[in-house]
C-alpha cells in the first residue's frame, strides 16, 4: 500500500456519510470514552437514502466516530471540568455572561430564546460601540418583537477553521495557514477551535481545542490535491459545531480559491443545514484573485449568500499579501458584536422557517446598519427530545 493510501486511513475523515472511505476499527477504539458511530443497519439505510432520493440534508448524518485523534495514539489531553458559574438568582437579565471563580466568562440564555449575533456598523462602514439594549429593534415575519437579553463583551467563541486543500492550493497554503494561526493567538484566551482541511473530502485534522501548537499541526496536514466539495464541508462542519461546541457564540471560518465541484449537497441545502444546527455566523476569504472568470462569479455568488445568510461576511483579497490583514478584520469583528435574545410571539409548535430583521439607531449617528442572520428554523415540539436523545447517543 502507497504511503499515501496509508495516510489517508490515518487521517479523521470528517463528512461522513458522503464518502466511500472508513475509518479501521483502530481508530474507532482509540479514545477512552468515544462517541458511539451509527450501526451498519443504520448506515446502510442512509446509503439507501442516497441512492433513492429521499435523503433530509436538514438532518445530521449517521457518521463514523470523529472524537479520536487523526493518529491511531490514545489521546492525553485532560478532560476540562465545566467552569463554575455564579449564581444567577435575582437577575433581572435572563442572558448574563457570568463570571466563575477562575475568571471565565460564561453566556446563558433561556433555551427557548433566539439568540442573534449583531455586527453594527455606520454609514462609514466603521464598527458602532457604545449601543445599549433600547437602541435595537427586531422584527419576525414583519411582526414586532421585545428584545428581553443584551450584552456587548468579548464572549468566548467556538470556531471552525475550514481551509480549501484542492490542488489549486498548493501554493497558497503558507501564507493562508500563517494567517489562520494568527487570528487563532490573538482570540480570547477562553477559545475553542477546530481545523478542517477538505477537498473532494473534508478531514478533521485538529479536533476542538484551546492549544495553540495542535491547532497549527492541525494546519500543517494538508496535501493539496482533487477538487473542492465546499459545502459537504460547510454542512459537516456545522455539525461538529452543534455537537461538540462548547461556547455559545459559534463561528466558521471558510477559505478558499475556487467554486464547489464536488459536492453532494447543493449551496441552499447547506445554508440550510446551517440554519437547522443553531445557526454559527460564516465568515469567507475567496482568494479568487487568479481564478477563472466564470469560476470566480460562481464562487464569489456562493460565498456571499452563505455569509450573508448566516450573518458574517465574505472578503476578496486582491492579492495573498492582505490574507493576513484579512484574518486579522475577521478576529475583530467577531469580538465586537453585540448579542441579542428575545422570545417569539409565534408559537415554536408551528415550526418552519422565520425571518429576522434588526435595526438600530441611536443619537449621534445618521444610519446604521445592522449585520445579522436573516433567519432561522424553529424547533418544534418534538426537537427537544430529539436533541436529548442525541446528546445520549454521542
Amino acid at each position: 500500500m502507497s504511503s499515501f493510501c496509508l495516510e489517508s486511513l490515518r487521517r479523521r475523515v470528517f463528512a461522513a456519510g458522503l464518502l466511500a472511505l472508513a475509518l479501521p476499527a483502530s481508530l474507532c477504539a482509540a479514545q477512552a470514552k468515544p462517541r458511539p458511530a451509527a450501526t451498519s443497519a443504520e448506515y446502510g439505510a442512509q446509503q439507501s437514502t442516497y441512492a433513492l432520493g429521499m435523503h433530509d440534508p436538514t438532518k445530521p448524518e449517521a457518521q463514523p466516530p470523529l472524537d479520536v485523534d487523526r493518529d491511531p495514539i490514545p489521546s492525553i489531553d485532560p478532560v476540562a471540568p465545566a467552569p463554575p458559574v455564579a449564581n444567577n438568582q435575582g437577575n433581572n437579565n435572563p442572558m448574563q455572561a457570568q463570571q466563575g471563580k477562575n475568571g471565565i466568562y460564561v453566556l446563558h440564555t433561556d433555551v427557548d430564546e433566539v439568540l442573534l449575533n449583531c455586527t453594527v456598523l455606520d454609514d462609514k462602514g466603521r464598527t458602532v460601540d457604545g449601543l445599549t439594549q433600547r437602541d435595537f429593534r427586531v422584527w419576525e415575519d414583519g411582526v414586532p418583537q421585545t428584545v428581553n437579553a443584551f450584552l456587548h463583551q468579548d464572549q468566548p467563541v467556538s470556531m471552525g477553521i475550514l481551509v480549501d486543500n484542492s490542488g489549486s492550493m498548493r501554493d497558497k497554503r503558507g501564507a493562508v495557514n500563517a494567517a489562520a494561526f494568527n487570528l487563532l493567538r490573538d482570540s480570547n484566551r477562553q477559545d475553542n477551535a477546530f481545523i478542517v482541511n477538505f477537498s473532494d473530502r473534508a478531514y478533521l485534522d485538529q479536533g476542538f481545542t484551546s492549544n495553540l501548537v495542535k491547532l497549527d499541526r492541525g494546519l500543517s496536514r494538508f496535501d493539496s490535491h482533487g477538487t473542492t466539495a465546499l459545502y459537504d464541508a460547510v454542512a459537516a462542519s456545522a455539525d461538529e459545531l452543534s455537537k461538540h461546541g462548547t461556547n455559545r457564540k459559534q463561528v466558521l471560518l471558510i477559505i478558499t480559491d475556487g467554486a464547489d465541484n464536488a459536492s453532494r449537497l447543493t449551496l441552499q441545502e447547506a445554508i440550510r443545514r446551517v440554519q437547522n444546527l443553531g445557526g454559527p455566523v460564516v465568515y469567507a476569504i475567496g482568494l479568487l484573485y487568479d481564478a477563472d472568470k466564470r469560476e470566480a462569479h460562481q464562487a464569489r455568488a456562493a460565498l456571499d449568500l452563505l455569509t450573508q445568510e448566516t450573518g458574517g461576511v465574505a472578503y476578496y483579497p486582491s492579492s495573498l499579501d492582505q490574507v493576513n490583514t484579512i484574518a486579522a478584520e475577521v478576529a475583530h469583528d467577531i469580538r465586537d458584536q453585540y448579542t441579542i435574545a428575545y422570545h417569539s410571539t409565534k408559537p415554536a409548535s408551528e415550526g418552519g422557517y422565520r425571518f429576522v430583521h434588526v435595526e438600530a439607531r441611536a443619537p449621534g449617528h445618521k444610519k446604521l446598519i445592522v449585520r445579522t442572520r436573516r433567519g432561522y428554523y424553529a424547533k418544534s415540539a418534538a426537537a427537544p427530545a430529539e436533541t436529548a436523545q442525541d446528546n445520549q447517543q454521542h
